[in-house]
Protein backbone atom coordinates (compact mmCIF):
# COMPACT_ATOMS: atom_id res chain seq x y z
CA UNK A 1 0.00 0.00 0.00
CA UNK A 2 1.82 3.07 -1.14
CA UNK A 3 -0.29 6.96 -1.59
CA UNK A 4 1.26 10.16 -2.56
CA UNK A 5 2.06 11.91 1.03
CA UNK A 6 0.91 15.30 1.51
CA UNK A 7 2.71 17.34 4.27
CA UNK A 8 1.08 19.75 6.35
CA UNK A 9 2.64 23.32 7.26
CA UNK A 10 3.05 23.34 11.29
CA UNK A 11 -0.34 24.44 13.23
CA UNK A 12 -2.74 23.27 10.39
CA UNK A 13 -3.27 19.20 11.51
CA UNK A 14 -5.81 20.59 14.37
CA UNK A 15 -8.94 20.59 12.25
CA UNK A 16 -7.61 16.60 11.51
CA UNK A 17 -7.01 15.97 14.90
CA UNK A 18 -10.53 16.74 16.05
CA UNK A 19 -11.61 14.79 12.79
CA UNK A 20 -12.98 17.22 10.48
CA UNK A 21 -12.80 15.19 7.29
CA UNK A 22 -11.51 18.50 5.29
CA UNK A 23 -7.95 19.54 4.07
CA UNK A 24 -7.93 22.86 2.63
CA UNK A 25 -5.58 23.52 -0.02
CA UNK A 26 -3.34 26.10 2.31
CA UNK A 27 -2.70 24.07 4.97
CA UNK A 28 -0.34 21.68 2.52
CA UNK A 29 3.39 22.71 2.45
CA UNK A 30 5.06 20.23 0.39
CA UNK A 31 4.09 16.75 -1.06
CA UNK A 32 6.47 13.74 -2.33
CA UNK A 33 4.51 13.59 -5.44
CA UNK A 34 2.20 15.32 -7.91
CA UNK A 35 -1.52 13.99 -7.35
CA UNK A 36 -4.06 13.67 -10.04
CA UNK A 37 -7.52 14.88 -9.35
CA UNK A 38 -9.36 11.59 -7.90
CA UNK A 39 -5.99 9.91 -6.24
CA UNK A 40 -5.58 8.27 -2.74
CA UNK A 41 -3.33 10.16 -0.94
CA UNK A 42 -2.34 10.31 2.78
CA UNK A 43 -2.26 13.31 4.84
CA UNK A 44 0.89 14.10 7.71
CA UNK A 45 1.94 16.35 9.85
CA UNK A 46 4.51 19.06 9.71
CA UNK A 47 6.01 16.44 12.58
CA UNK A 48 4.87 13.45 9.63
CA UNK A 49 2.78 12.11 12.26
CA UNK A 50 -0.29 10.37 10.32
CA UNK A 51 -3.82 12.45 10.24
CA UNK A 52 -5.71 10.34 7.39
CA UNK A 53 -6.19 9.47 4.09
CA UNK A 54 -8.86 10.69 1.37
CA UNK A 55 -9.14 11.80 -2.32
CA UNK A 56 -7.33 14.55 -3.83
CA UNK A 57 -9.15 17.20 -5.86
CA UNK A 58 -7.45 20.55 -7.16
CA UNK A 59 -9.42 23.38 -5.38
CA UNK A 60 -9.88 24.77 -2.17
CA UNK A 61 -10.81 21.69 -0.76
CA UNK A 62 -7.46 19.44 -1.36
CA UNK A 63 -8.29 16.50 0.45
CA UNK A 64 -11.59 14.63 1.63
CA UNK A 65 -10.81 12.41 4.43
CA UNK A 66 -12.53 9.36 4.08
CA UNK A 67 -10.45 7.22 7.11
CA UNK A 68 -8.67 9.00 9.90
CA UNK A 69 -6.66 5.86 9.92
CA UNK A 70 -4.37 3.70 7.56
CA UNK A 71 -6.50 1.35 5.49
CA UNK A 72 -6.19 -0.52 2.36
CA UNK A 73 -9.11 1.50 0.15
CA UNK A 74 -10.10 -1.45 -1.67
CA UNK A 75 -13.55 -3.46 -2.00
CA UNK A 76 -14.11 -4.50 1.37
CA UNK A 77 -12.98 -1.20 3.09
CA UNK A 78 -15.70 0.58 0.63
CA UNK A 79 -18.24 -2.29 1.30
CA UNK A 80 -18.23 -2.13 5.61
CA UNK A 81 -18.78 2.23 4.63
CA UNK A 82 -22.12 1.15 2.63
CA UNK A 83 -22.93 -1.47 5.08
CA UNK A 84 -22.55 0.98 8.00
CA UNK A 85 -25.28 3.21 6.28
CA UNK A 86 -27.20 0.84 5.67
CA UNK A 87 -27.21 -0.82 9.22
CA UNK A 88 -27.73 3.01 10.54
CA UNK A 89 -30.94 3.56 8.77
CA UNK A 90 -31.90 0.01 9.24
CA UNK A 91 -31.55 1.30 13.55
CA UNK A 92 -33.75 4.51 11.85
CA UNK A 93 -36.66 2.28 10.88
CA UNK A 94 -36.20 3.68 6.93
CA UNK A 95 -34.98 -0.15 5.85
CA UNK A 96 -38.34 -2.71 4.78
CA UNK A 97 -40.67 0.29 6.52
CA UNK A 98 -44.12 -0.90 5.11
CA UNK A 99 -45.39 3.19 4.77
CA UNK A 100 -41.99 4.35 3.38
CA UNK A 101 -40.11 3.22 0.88
CA UNK A 102 -38.14 6.01 0.12
CA UNK A 103 -34.81 7.15 1.91
CA UNK A 104 -31.27 8.34 1.74
CA UNK A 105 -29.06 5.61 2.16
CA UNK A 106 -25.50 7.52 2.36
CA UNK A 107 -25.43 11.00 3.06
CA UNK A 108 -21.16 12.25 2.16
CA UNK A 109 -19.62 13.34 5.65
CA UNK A 110 -22.40 12.61 7.64
CA UNK A 111 -21.46 8.67 6.83
CA UNK A 112 -17.73 9.31 6.34
CA UNK A 113 -17.70 9.18 2.66
CA UNK A 114 -17.47 12.57 1.37
CA UNK A 115 -18.53 12.76 -2.15
CA UNK A 116 -20.91 9.90 -2.41
CA UNK A 117 -24.69 10.20 -2.56
CA UNK A 118 -27.49 7.27 -2.34
CA UNK A 119 -30.91 7.71 -2.52
CA UNK A 120 -33.24 4.37 -2.26
CA UNK A 121 -36.48 4.31 -4.58
CA UNK A 122 -38.83 1.34 -3.72
CA UNK A 123 -36.16 -1.32 -5.36
CA UNK A 124 -33.83 1.25 -7.17
CA UNK A 125 -30.87 2.86 -5.77
CA UNK A 126 -30.05 6.23 -6.77
CA UNK A 127 -25.51 6.78 -6.93
CA UNK A 128 -24.72 10.19 -7.27
CA UNK A 129 -20.29 11.63 -6.56
CA UNK A 130 -19.26 14.88 -6.45
CA UNK A 131 -15.88 13.73 -6.62
CA UNK A 132 -13.50 12.07 -9.11
CA UNK A 133 -12.55 10.02 -5.99
CA UNK A 134 -15.70 8.67 -4.98
CA UNK A 135 -17.10 8.17 -9.14
CA UNK A 136 -13.63 6.08 -9.69
CA UNK A 137 -14.98 3.88 -6.87
CA UNK A 138 -18.92 3.38 -7.87
CA UNK A 139 -18.66 0.17 -8.88
CA UNK A 140 -17.33 -1.29 -5.87
CA UNK A 141 -20.44 1.14 -4.15
CA UNK A 142 -22.97 -0.96 -6.64
CA UNK A 143 -21.72 -4.10 -5.76
CA UNK A 144 -21.58 -3.75 -2.25
CA UNK A 145 -25.33 -2.79 -2.58
CA UNK A 146 -26.29 -5.44 -4.42
CA UNK A 147 -24.54 -7.88 -1.70
CA UNK A 148 -26.15 -6.03 0.97
CA UNK A 149 -29.40 -5.94 0.03
CA UNK A 150 -29.84 -8.91 -2.29
CA UNK A 151 -32.91 -9.62 -4.06
CA UNK A 152 -34.57 -6.39 -2.70
CA UNK A 153 -32.57 -4.38 -5.34
CA UNK A 154 -33.93 -4.32 -8.50
CA UNK A 155 -30.96 -1.37 -10.34
CA UNK A 156 -28.71 0.76 -9.15
CA UNK A 157 -28.19 4.12 -11.18
CA UNK A 158 -25.78 5.77 -11.51
CA UNK A 159 -26.46 9.70 -11.78
CA UNK A 160 -23.19 11.49 -11.38
CA UNK A 161 -22.78 13.40 -15.24
CA UNK A 162 -23.94 16.57 -13.08
CA UNK A 163 -22.65 16.59 -9.77
CA UNK A 164 -19.11 16.06 -10.76
CA UNK A 165 -16.74 19.29 -10.77
CA UNK A 166 -17.52 21.00 -14.80
CA UNK A 167 -13.57 20.12 -15.48
CA UNK A 168 -13.34 16.99 -14.07
CA UNK A 169 -10.87 14.50 -16.11
CA UNK A 170 -13.87 11.83 -16.61
CA UNK A 171 -16.52 12.08 -18.89
CA UNK A 172 -19.07 10.72 -16.66
CA UNK A 173 -22.69 9.77 -18.64
CA UNK A 174 -25.64 8.97 -16.63
CA UNK A 175 -26.54 5.19 -16.79
CA UNK A 176 -27.32 1.84 -14.92
CA UNK A 177 -24.33 -0.11 -12.83
CA UNK A 178 -26.12 -2.89 -12.26
CA UNK A 179 -29.72 -4.16 -13.23
CA UNK A 180 -32.27 -2.60 -15.28
CA UNK A 181 -36.01 -0.36 -14.07
CA UNK A 182 -38.48 1.95 -15.50
CA UNK A 183 -36.86 5.17 -14.59
CA UNK A 184 -40.02 6.11 -13.20
CA UNK A 185 -41.63 4.04 -10.11
CA UNK A 186 -44.55 5.34 -7.28
CA UNK A 187 -43.05 5.29 -3.65
CA UNK A 188 -44.56 5.89 -0.18
CA UNK A 189 -43.57 8.64 2.25
CA UNK A 190 -45.68 7.74 5.47
CA UNK A 191 -48.51 6.48 3.29
CA UNK A 192 -48.28 9.58 0.93
CA UNK A 193 -47.57 8.87 -3.00
CA UNK A 194 -45.34 10.01 -5.31
CA UNK A 195 -43.86 9.53 -8.98
CA UNK A 196 -40.09 9.37 -8.84
CA UNK A 197 -38.02 9.69 -11.99
CA UNK A 198 -34.31 9.73 -11.30
CA UNK A 199 -33.18 9.58 -14.78
CA UNK A 200 -34.82 13.21 -16.01
CA UNK A 201 -35.65 14.77 -12.52
CA UNK A 202 -33.15 17.26 -10.16
CA UNK A 203 -31.03 15.81 -8.35
CA UNK A 204 -31.90 12.37 -7.64
CA UNK A 205 -35.56 12.71 -8.58
CA UNK A 206 -36.96 13.79 -5.52
CA UNK A 207 -36.10 15.91 -2.43
CA UNK A 208 -35.83 13.55 0.45
CA UNK A 209 -35.26 15.69 2.91
CA UNK A 210 -38.26 17.44 3.37
CA UNK A 211 -39.94 14.01 4.66
CA UNK A 212 -40.19 15.17 8.13
CA UNK A 213 -41.22 18.94 7.49
CA UNK A 214 -43.77 17.33 5.57
CA UNK A 215 -44.81 15.01 7.79
CA UNK A 216 -45.34 18.46 10.55
CA UNK A 217 -46.72 20.62 7.75
CA UNK A 218 -49.83 17.77 8.16
CA UNK A 219 -50.77 18.89 11.56
CA UNK A 220 -51.59 22.38 10.59
CA UNK A 221 -53.76 22.15 7.05
CA UNK A 222 -57.32 20.49 8.04
CA UNK A 223 -59.92 22.50 6.48
CA UNK A 224 -57.29 25.06 5.26
CA UNK A 225 -56.20 27.31 2.36
CA UNK A 226 -52.63 26.38 1.43
CA UNK A 227 -50.34 27.50 -0.88
CA UNK A 228 -47.29 25.50 -1.70
CA UNK A 229 -44.00 28.09 -3.57
CA UNK A 230 -41.27 26.50 -5.53
CA UNK A 231 -43.04 23.31 -5.47
CA UNK A 232 -40.98 20.95 -7.35
CA UNK A 233 -42.78 18.03 -7.44
CA UNK A 234 -45.22 18.81 -4.99
CA UNK A 235 -44.29 16.86 -1.78
CA UNK A 236 -45.72 19.26 0.67
CA UNK A 237 -48.71 19.78 -1.56
CA UNK A 238 -49.74 16.26 -1.17
CA UNK A 239 -49.43 15.80 2.71
CA UNK A 240 -51.68 18.90 2.81
CA UNK A 241 -54.03 17.23 0.43
CA UNK A 242 -54.65 13.99 2.28
CA UNK A 243 -54.66 15.69 5.19
CA UNK A 244 -57.56 17.37 4.65
CA UNK A 245 -57.00 20.81 3.22
CA UNK A 246 -59.96 22.93 1.89
CA UNK A 247 -58.06 23.53 -1.62
CA UNK A 248 -53.70 23.48 -2.36
CA UNK A 249 -51.92 24.91 -4.94
CA UNK A 250 -48.84 24.67 -6.12
CA UNK A 251 -46.44 27.47 -7.62
CA UNK A 252 -43.08 26.75 -9.27
CA UNK A 253 -41.89 28.19 -12.34
CA UNK A 254 -40.93 25.06 -14.12
CA UNK A 255 -43.46 23.69 -16.15
CA UNK A 256 -42.13 20.44 -16.26
CA UNK A 257 -41.91 20.42 -12.33
CA UNK A 258 -45.63 21.49 -12.59
CA UNK A 259 -46.55 18.75 -14.75
CA UNK A 260 -44.78 16.13 -12.62
CA UNK A 261 -46.63 18.16 -9.51
CA UNK A 262 -50.00 17.75 -11.26
CA UNK A 263 -49.66 14.09 -11.96
CA UNK A 264 -48.29 13.75 -7.82
CA UNK A 265 -51.44 15.54 -6.71
CA UNK A 266 -53.73 12.90 -8.97
CA UNK A 267 -52.56 10.20 -6.95
CA UNK A 268 -53.87 12.07 -3.85
CA UNK A 269 -56.85 11.35 -1.75
CA UNK A 270 -58.64 14.94 -2.79
CA UNK A 271 -56.68 15.73 -6.25
CA UNK A 272 -59.87 17.98 -7.11
CA UNK A 273 -58.55 20.19 -4.65
CA UNK A 274 -55.73 21.18 -5.77
CA UNK A 275 -54.47 23.52 -8.78
CA UNK A 276 -51.02 23.89 -10.25
CA UNK A 277 -49.51 26.94 -11.54
CA UNK A 278 -46.14 27.24 -13.82
CA UNK A 279 -44.99 31.02 -12.66
CA UNK A 280 -42.68 33.11 -10.87
CA UNK A 281 -43.70 32.54 -7.09
CA UNK A 282 -43.13 36.58 -6.95
CA UNK A 283 -45.85 37.04 -9.59
CA UNK A 284 -48.35 34.77 -8.50
CA UNK A 285 -48.09 36.49 -4.75
CA UNK A 286 -49.71 39.94 -6.38
CA UNK A 287 -52.97 40.76 -5.29
CA UNK A 288 -53.23 37.22 -2.77
CA UNK A 289 -53.88 39.21 0.63
CA UNK A 290 -55.65 37.24 2.66
CA UNK A 291 -55.63 34.61 0.58
CA UNK A 292 -54.24 31.79 2.19
CA UNK A 293 -53.93 29.71 6.05
CA UNK A 294 -50.61 27.97 4.86
CA UNK A 295 -48.05 29.28 2.78
CA UNK A 296 -44.40 27.26 2.85
CA UNK A 297 -41.43 28.79 0.89
CA UNK A 298 -38.75 26.41 0.08
CA UNK A 299 -36.84 28.16 -2.46
CA UNK A 300 -33.61 26.39 -4.17
CA UNK A 301 -30.31 27.30 -2.71
CA UNK A 302 -29.80 30.85 -3.29
CA UNK A 303 -26.07 31.54 -2.42
CA UNK A 304 -23.94 28.14 -3.13
CA UNK A 305 -20.59 30.38 -2.50
CA UNK A 306 -19.77 33.07 0.10
CA UNK A 307 -19.47 35.85 -2.59
CA UNK A 308 -23.18 35.42 -3.31
CA UNK A 309 -24.18 35.23 0.37
CA UNK A 310 -25.53 38.94 0.69
CA UNK A 311 -27.71 39.01 -2.39
CA UNK A 312 -29.11 35.50 -1.52
CA UNK A 313 -30.23 37.29 2.05
CA UNK A 314 -31.49 40.01 0.12
CA UNK A 315 -33.70 37.53 -1.79
CA UNK A 316 -34.69 35.38 1.47
CA UNK A 317 -35.76 39.06 3.05
CA UNK A 318 -38.08 39.76 0.20
CA UNK A 319 -39.35 36.60 -0.25
CA UNK A 320 -40.44 36.02 3.52
CA UNK A 321 -41.63 39.47 3.69
CA UNK A 322 -44.04 39.25 0.55
CA UNK A 323 -45.47 35.99 1.98
CA UNK A 324 -45.45 37.59 5.83
CA UNK A 325 -48.09 40.31 3.93
CA UNK A 326 -49.99 37.84 2.16
CA UNK A 327 -50.81 35.32 4.47
CA UNK A 328 -54.16 35.44 6.51
CA UNK A 329 -54.29 36.68 10.23
CA UNK A 330 -53.37 33.62 12.60
CA UNK A 331 -52.13 31.96 9.24
CA UNK A 332 -48.82 29.40 9.82
CA UNK A 333 -45.67 29.81 7.07
CA UNK A 334 -43.06 27.19 6.57
CA UNK A 335 -39.87 28.48 5.50
CA UNK A 336 -36.77 27.12 4.69
CA UNK A 337 -32.91 27.93 3.24
CA UNK A 338 -31.06 24.88 1.64
CA UNK A 339 -27.97 26.95 1.12
CA UNK A 340 -25.35 25.91 3.32
CA UNK A 341 -23.50 29.26 3.29
CA UNK A 342 -25.96 30.63 5.00
CA UNK A 343 -26.26 28.76 8.64
CA UNK A 344 -29.25 28.77 10.86
CA UNK A 345 -28.20 32.15 13.01
CA UNK A 346 -28.32 34.17 9.41
CA UNK A 347 -31.35 32.33 8.38
CA UNK A 348 -33.21 33.40 11.17
CA UNK A 349 -32.21 36.58 11.78
CA UNK A 350 -32.91 37.29 7.50
CA UNK A 351 -36.60 35.91 8.58
CA UNK A 352 -36.81 38.56 11.58
CA UNK A 353 -35.93 41.35 9.18
CA UNK A 354 -38.71 40.11 6.87
CA UNK A 355 -40.86 40.36 9.86
CA UNK A 356 -40.05 44.01 10.96
CA UNK A 357 -40.22 45.22 7.44
CA UNK A 358 -44.08 42.96 6.87
CA UNK A 359 -45.07 44.79 9.80
CA UNK A 360 -46.23 41.50 11.28
CA UNK A 361 -46.03 39.80 14.67
CA UNK A 362 -44.75 36.54 14.86
CA UNK A 363 -43.88 33.61 16.87
CA UNK A 364 -41.40 30.60 16.49
CA UNK A 365 -43.40 27.62 16.61
CA UNK A 366 -40.76 25.09 15.40
CA UNK A 367 -36.93 25.39 14.09
CA UNK A 368 -36.71 22.81 11.34
CA UNK A 369 -33.96 20.75 10.03
CA UNK A 370 -32.91 18.21 7.82
CA UNK A 371 -33.87 14.31 8.74
CA UNK A 372 -31.80 11.44 10.84
CA UNK A 373 -31.18 10.01 7.38
CA UNK A 374 -28.92 13.39 6.35
CA UNK A 375 -26.94 12.77 9.57
CA UNK A 376 -25.04 15.77 10.74
CA UNK A 377 -21.31 14.61 11.97
CA UNK A 378 -20.94 16.23 15.16
CA UNK A 379 -16.85 16.85 13.72
CA UNK A 380 -18.15 18.06 10.53
CA UNK A 381 -20.93 20.69 11.27
CA UNK A 382 -21.26 22.28 7.60
CA UNK A 383 -23.16 18.83 7.19
CA UNK A 384 -25.85 21.03 8.04
CA UNK A 385 -27.72 22.68 4.96
CA UNK A 386 -30.75 22.79 5.48
CA UNK A 387 -32.80 24.40 8.11
CA UNK A 388 -36.06 26.55 8.46
CA UNK A 389 -38.73 27.97 10.80
CA UNK A 390 -42.75 27.42 11.40
CA UNK A 391 -44.39 30.86 12.01
CA UNK A 392 -47.35 31.73 13.19
CA UNK A 393 -48.25 35.09 11.91
CA UNK A 394 -50.92 37.19 14.14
Amino acid sequence: MSFIKLYLAPGKEHSLKRQHPWVFSGAIKKADGEPAEGDVVEVYSSKREFLGMGHYAPGSIAVRIFSFEQREPDYTFWKSKVQQAYDYRQRLGLVDNPTTNVYRLVYAEGDGVPGLIVDFYKDTAVVQTHTVGMYNVREYVAQALKEIYGDRLRAVYDKSAESLPPKAPVQAQNGYLYGQSEGAVVVNEYGNEFYIDWETGQKTGFFIDQRENRDLLARYVKDKSVLNTFCYTGGFSVYALNAGAKEVHSVDVSKKAIELTVKNGDLSQAPEKHEAFAVDTFEFLKGKEDRYDVIVLDPPAFAKSQNVRHNALMGYKRLNAEAMKKIKPGGILFTFSCSQVVDKYLFNNTVMAAAIEAGRNIKIMHHLSQPADHPISIFHPEGEYLKGLVLFVE
